[in-house]
C-alpha cells in the first residue's frame, strides 16, 4: 500500500482504549513510519515531530466494519454508481469486489471522519455466489494504495434476496439456493481435482474455467465463504454447506442469531457480523431484528462483529450502531471490540488493525468522549500515522 509518508506523531496523555485491556488507561502513543512506535507514560517527543495534546480526551483504534458495500453503491447517485450485484449471472464467483469499488464516493470522506478506517467491501447479496470482497483503507485515490488484504471471501447469499432476483430465471426456492451453491462448489472441486491429477501435464489439464478458479481458494481454505443469512433456517443451511465441503466460513447478518444463541456458540471458530440493524425491518426475514442480537451472541461466547452494510446504514454511524447495542444490553468492552479488533479478526487483518498494540498500523481516533453517543465529536483521525481528518 503506497501512502504518503508523515513526521512522527506523539499522541500525550489521552485515556486510551486500546480494546485488548478492559480499562482504559492514560498514556502517550508515538506513531512513526505508519506504524505505532510506542504506548506508555511520559513517551519523548519526537524530533521534528508533531505532538498532539490528548489530555481529557480519549484516544480508540481506528474502527473496523467487516461488512459494507462501499465504493460499489454509489453515494448519491442510482443505476450508475450501482456496482455491488450483477443481476444477469446468479453464480459470479469470478467477480471481484476491488474491480467495482471508486474511492472518490464521498461515502469514503464521511467514513474517516468518523474515525472508521478499515472497510470491507464487495458484491451484494442478489446473487447465490456474488465474487470477493477486499479490505481497505478509506483514504486513497486509487483502490490498489487502500488495500489491506485481497481477497478477504466469498460472497455467498441464501435466503429472500437470490430467490427474488432470479424467480423467474432459475431461482424460486431455497432449495434451489442451496442446490446451486453445492453445483458451484462440486464442479470447483472436480476442477482442483483435474488439474492436479494433471501434475504440470499440459495436454492433460482440464479447459480453464474462471468460476471454479476463483472458488479454488475457498476449497482449499485460503479464504471463507462469507454468507448472507439472516433467517434462523438459512444460518444452518450455510453452515451445513460449508461443513459438507469442509471450508471455512463467516456468517453475516445473523438477524435471528439471538434465537440460536446457544447452537452458534457450538460452531467454535465460525466468525459472526451482525447487522445492519438501524434501518427498518423492510422484508420477512428482518421480522425478528433486534438491537440485542449482539449482546445476546457475545454473552453465550461466540466471536461478535457488528455492521453497517453500508449504504444500507451510513457507514459513519458504525460507533452508534456499537452505542445501541450497549443500550440494549450489550457489554461495552465487547462492543468496543466489535468495531475493532473483531471484525478486523473476522475478515484476516487483524496483525494490522483493530486494536492499539506496538507494530500494527498507527490507525487512531481521537475523541471528546464515548464514540458510543451521539454528541461526541471526533477531534482527529490518523491512518497509518497521517492526519486524515479533524474537528
Amino acid at each position: 500500500m503506497k501512502r504518503t509518508q508523515s513526521a512522527p506523531v506523539l499522541v500525550r496523555g489521552g485515556l486510551v482504549h486500546d480494546a485488548v485491556h478492559r480499562k482504559p488507561y492514560v498514556a502517550d502513543v508515538l506513531l512513526a513510519d505508519g506504524k505505532i512506535a510506542a504506548i506508555g507514560e511520559g513517551l519523548d517527543a519526537p524530533e521534528g515531530g508533531e505532538v498532539v495534546d490528548a489530555a481529557g480526551l480519549e484516544v480508540y483504534p481506528g474502527f473496523v466494519d467487516a461488512h459494507t458495500h462501499i465504493g460499489l453503491d454509489g453515494s448519491g447517485i442510482g443505476y450508475e454508481g450501482r456496482d455491488y450485484n450483477e443481476m444477469n449471472d446468479i453464480c459470479s464467483p469470478q467477480l471481484r469486489g476491488i474491480d467495482g469499488v471508486n474511492p472518490r464516493d464521498p461515502s469514503f470522506a464521511a467514513a474517516r471522519t468518523a474515525g472508521v478506517t478499515c472497510v470491507c467491501t464487495g458484491p451484494g447479496s442478489a446473487n447465490v455466489l456474488g465474487g470477493t470482497f477486499v479490505a481497505l483503507k478509506t483514504v486513497g485515490e486509487r483502490v490498489d494504495d487502500m488495500v489491506v488484504r485481497d481477497p478477504v471471501a466469498m460472497k455467498c447469499a441464501f435466503g429472500e434476496n437470490p430467490k427474488r432476483v432470479y424467480r423467474e430465471k432459475c431461482d424460486s426456492t431455497r432449495m434451489s439456493t442451496a442446490a446451486i451453491l453445492r453445483g458451484a462448489l462440486a464442479a470447483a472441486r472436480d476442477y482442483g481435482e483435474r488439474k492436479r491429477a494433471a501434475a504440470g501435464d499440459a495436454s492433460k489439464l482440464p479447459a480453464y474455467n474462471q468460476k471454479w478458479e476463483a472458488l479454488l481458494p475457498v476449497l482449499d481454505g485460503t479464504i471463507p465463504l462469507k454468507a448472507h443469512a439472516h433467517q434462523a433456517n438459512d444460518i444452518f443451511t450455510a453452515l451445513r454447506i460449508a461443513h459438507e465441503f469442509g471450508v471455512r466460513i463467516t456468517l453475516e447478518h445473523v438477524t435471528e442469531g439471538h434465537l440460536i444463541a446457544d447452537e452458534l456458540a457450538a460452531e467454535e471458530g465460525v466468525p459472526m457480523a451482525v447487522g445492519p440493524t438501524l434501518t427498518h425491518a423492510s422484508k420477512f426475514e428482518l421480522q425478528n431484528k433486534s438491537w440485542s442480537t449482539p449482546g445476546v451472541l457475545d454473552r453465550a461466547g461466540c466471536h461478535v462483529s457488528i455492521i453497517t452494510d453500508n449504504s444500507v446504514i451510513p457507514q459513519q454511524y458504525l460507533p452508534l450502531c456499537a452505542g445501541m447495542a450497549v443500550k440494549a444490553g450489550m457489554d461495552p468492552f465487547s462492543a468496543l471490540r466489535a468495531i475493532t479488533i473483531n471484525p478486523a479478526e473476522h475478515i484476516g487483518v487483524a496483525e494490522r488493525v483493530g486494536s492499539l498494540e506496538v507494530g500494527k498500523d498507527a490507525d487512531l481516533v481521537i475523541c471528546d468522549g464515548s464514540p458510543f453517543e451521539v454528541m461526541t465529536e471526533v477531534r482527529a483521525v490518523f491512518i497509518d500515522g497521517v492526519r486524515v481528518a479533524e474537528a
